[in-house]
């Protein structure tokens, strides 16, 4: 280990010290932090090495636990030395701050005209968004003031008086896609501790064991895609243009009774049919299969460790809800196995838990827990979570799409089911730690497997443990950033 690491490590905590960070919540210096590591390459141009690694640095103090932000910082260092020091060439070995003034050269510097290209830099978009396979990706503006071919080659031509004209000549910089989808699939926020104890069969039981929630699995440019495909799914159904059982769209005749479905893979029956069926799933319904787009949600789901490789799922049903739409107390029907999840989009809004919620008014409902389901987040529900707690969703304030991911029991899918070929062999993605792990052929010892074995994934910013009582118990907040405060609910009704 060199100096400069040895440095980085003893480095104290920056927001314990330093007053002016004092002033900030963690997830603003994480967001502080991951923007500034992002915009190194801009704000390190023409600065010597020791000021770069100054600079990164100060960066890293921002928020020092941040694992991927020191990789990329590293990185971002790395590709920067050598390129600032070719500017000027450094004598004796020691950096020369007045080489490198922003904005200008060294008086009496001569311009050679062989300027290597500058290394690819990742730009904001770059770090935001990964939407190869949504189908569109984001690209930043082009400033019309610059100079450029139609091939997007920049052309950086320099004032003939005063020196020869130079052009540096470099293709759009970003990092490999794979490279992109890691560190982002590293900064999804998991929360799996949640704890609601009630009494049940005469027992003390955390009926919100098996309840996960993840965050920051799809950019808003993705959500934005997903809400546009729905909304055209939802046209398509209103003029017929899908399967008999796909669309369906309940005539509004009180509070919370017109939310609008869309099923795909199967149709599952809410209640007994006209036809005397019984809840669950439909032998002989027909419905349309899962649309592209959504199974690249649910490759995304299996690959970032929100589901495992044994539950891809197969059916899938979109929910659409307006202002004052909601969804009864109930427990999801066994046709599914567990665990099965859901994707909130356009607003947030809770999702009730209890033994015994009950009904209070239209779209009101009386329950224990309450778990804020933020836009773009992932629930899980397993375990007691999805068994011994019902779940509802009170009447909304604005509206909100939900998409349920759901596998069917092999005994229960309807007739003439053709499993999906490209939901086939779904493989999550490795950590680092176990590529690592492996190249090395170093055997960690019983605890750090099984820790391994439970983070399943990125962070782990759960709640922690809580007192018990009778009733429910609220979580406390870790010592870890958390996406929001712990909640304290007794009863909820809407808007609360």
């Amino acid at each position: 280990m060199d100096d400069h690491q040895e440095q980085q490590e003893r480095q104290p905590n920056a927001s314990n010290t330093d007053p002016f960070l004092l002033n900030y919540t963690t997830s603003d210096l994480r967001t502080a932090s991951e923007f500034l590591a992002t915009w190194l390459p801009f704000l390190s141009r023409d600065l010597c090495t020791g000021c770069t690694e100054s600079l990164s640095d100060r960066i890293r103090s921002i928020d020092p636990g941040h694992k991927t932000l020191t990789f990329l910082l590293n990185s971002r260092v790395f590709e920067l030395g050598p390129q600032n020091d070719t500017v000027d060439e450094v004598n004796d070995g020691e950096d020369n701050c007045d080489a490198h003034s922003l904005g200008s050269w060294k008086d009496g510097a001569e311009v050679t005209s062989n300027v290597e290209s500058p290394n690819p830099r990742m730009s904001w978009a770059d770090m935001a968004q990964e939407d190869d396979e949504f189908g569109e990706e984001e690209h930043e503006p082009n400033d019309n003031n610059n100079n450029s071919n139609n091939n997007g080659v920049n052309v950086v031509v320099a004032d003939s008086n005063a020196f020869e004209v130079t052009k540096v000549v470099a293709e759009k910089p970003t990092l490999p896609r794979e490279q992109r989808e890691y560190i982002r699939f590293m900064n999804v926020r998991r929360e799996k501790d949640f704890f609601c104890f009630e009494r049940v069969n005469g027992k003390l039981v955390n009926i919100l064991e098996g309840i996960e929630l993840h965050t920051g699995i799809f950019s808003a440019a993705e959500q934005r895609r997903i809400v546009n495909y729905v909304s055209s799914l939802q046209e398509k159904g209103k003029k017929g243009e899908l399967k008999d059982r796909t669309f369906s769209a309940p005539q509004k005749w009180m509070r919370g009774k017109g939310r609008q479905t869309i099923q795909f893979g199967c149709c599952y029956n809410y209640a007994v049919d006209r036809d005397g069926n019984p809840p669950g799933i439909l032998q002989n319904a027909m419905v349309d299969p899962i649309p592209h787009l959504f199974k690249v949600i649910i490759r995304r789901l299996i690959k970032w460790h929100v589901l495992p490789p044994t539950c891809v799922p197969d059916s899938c049903i979109v929910n659409i809800y307006e202002e004052g739409d909601c969804i009864p107390p109930h427990i999801d029907n066994h046709d599914f196995v567990r665990p099965f999840c859901t994707v909130s989009f356009l607003s947030e809004c809770n999702i009730v838990f209890g033994s015994n919620l009950k009904i209070v008014g239209p779209g009101e409902f009386d329950g224990s827990f309450a778990i804020p389901l933020p836009v773009g987040s992932v629930l899980v529900l397993n375990g007691n979570g999805a068994d011994v707690a019902k779940h509802c969703v009170p009447a909304v304030p604005m509206k909100r799409i939900s998409i349920t991911f759901r596998r069917m029991d092999v005994s229960k899918r309807p007739n003439g089911y053709v499993p999906e070929p490209d939901l086939q062999g779904i493989q999550p993605l490795v950590y680092e730690f176990e590529q690592e792990k492996k190249s090395s052929g170093h055997r960690p010892n019983r605890h750090l497997k099984r820790h391994n074995k439970d983070r399943r994934g990125g962070r782990n910013d759960a709640m922690g443990s809580a007192t018990r009582s009778d009733r429910f118990v609220e979580p406390r907040e870790s010592n870890q950033s958390s996406p929001r405060p712990a909640n304290r609910w007794s009863r909820v009704k809407p808007g609360s």
